[in-house]
């Protein structure tokens, strides 16, 4: 089972905490990573505001993986409709290089209106703007060339330099919670990406359609999705069942605020039926419903309950790559640490042998 980290680049929850200072201490996470064994380092695009803040994913991965040894590096992911094509190919290629293909490149599409409206972008735009842009990077990076006659992004026929050399066959990877983002994930041949924040019962179906779209678009049997997990991990179930509560209630606070996800915005909004649907279950359910529904899904707790609630979902889903967050909802960066190490020494090694 592949294994990694998820940077998030969180303020939110940490008074008085300087971004120079999240910049620290997702890099020492970053690092520690490559230490104890972890497969990957996972970063997220996020602009503006104390929920997450990484202007520039590929940039700073390219510093981690050049002070590491044997950890892979990914995008979890680049958000197309903020991006220029040509650019994106552009720094996925050189960073390919640089790491000597120890780079996966995922995309996403973006939820924050926050976010795409200090960008001057419409949110209505965002499956078009994706869907367009990706598949200009997806063969980019297999010709080496980048050319595009969109409504969005014209783009004259140019070659990418430094030109790509290795195949992203199996390094590909969308983020899908939506309907139609998970056909997008299955036209890209590109493996789906979720996050713990509901049941996984619930998201078999969607699940199994990108396995059967994936079988029916390419003829073969689909990868592994990849599922990033919030954790706290203590041996201590006292301290789970009150600060890992506390800042697992935090984090969720940070996102109820920057995704409006109980707004009304996104009825009507083009590309976003299921986030309208599920704004309103969430009225209905409210935040206690919410974050029971979050820790229910979530590998959170004791190594052993970690270990359970991985082990019930590969029952119910299958095989899945794990991405575990450690630092979030304002973790004092002691406890992130001890919590990191405890999983790597008694959580990692399980899920290694599966």
């Amino acid at each position: 089972m592949d294994v990694g980290i998820q940077t998030v680049f969180a303020s939110y929850g940490w008074p008085g905490i300087t971004d120079g200072q999240v910049y620290d201490e997702e890099t020492r996470l970053a690092l520690l990573a490559d230490e104890l064994g972890f497969d990957v380092v996972w970063a997220v695009e996020h602009h503006f505001y104390d929920y997450s803040f990484c202007p520039d994913n590929t940039e700073w991965l390219a510093y981690i993986a050049g002070r590491t040894t044997n950890v892979d590096v990914g995008t979890a992911a680049v958000i197309m409709p903020w991006n220029d094509p040509l650019r994106v190919a552009e720094r996925v290629a050189l960073l390919d290089h640089l790491t000597k293909g120890r780079f996966r490149f995922g995309m996403g599409r973006g939820l924050s209106r926050r976010e795409f409206g200090c960008f001057g972008i419409g949110m209505d735009e965002s499956r078009e703007r994706f869907d367009e842009g990706s598949m200009m990077v997806k063969r980019a990076l297999e010709t080496g060339w980048i050319e595009g006659d969109g409504p969005h992004y014209p783009q004259p026929k140019a070659p990418i330099r430094p030109a790509p050399e290795r195949s992203f066959e199996g390094r590909l990877y969308a983020v899908a919670s939506s309907d139609d983002s998970v056909e997008a994930a299955a036209r890209l041949k590109a493996r789906m990406t979720m996050f713990s924040d509901r049941s996984w019962k619930s998201r078999l179906p969607s699940i199994e359609r990108w396995r059967g779209l994936y079988r029916e678009l390419h003829e073969e049997e689909p990868p592994p999705p990849l599922i990033c997990d919030f954790v706290y991990c203590s041996n201590d179930e006292g301290a789970v069942a009150s600060r890992g509560h506390e800042y697992m209630a935090s984090y969720l606070s940070s996102v109820l605020e920057h995704y409006e996800v109980m707004g009304d915005h996104f009825e009507g909004l083009k590309g976003y039926d299921a986030y309208a649907t599920a704004a309103g279950a969430l009225k209905k359910m409210g935040e206690g419903g919410f974050m029971k529904g979050f820790l229910d899904a979530t590998a959170s707790g004791t190594p052993e309950q970690i270990v359970d609630t991985y082990r019930k979902r590969w029952e119910l889903i299958g095989p899945f790559e794990a991405a575990p967050a450690f630092r979030f909802g304002g973790i004092p960066f002691d406890e992130v640490e001890a919590g990191m190490r405890l999983f790597a020494a008694e959580v990692l090694p399980e899920l290694k042998s599966w």
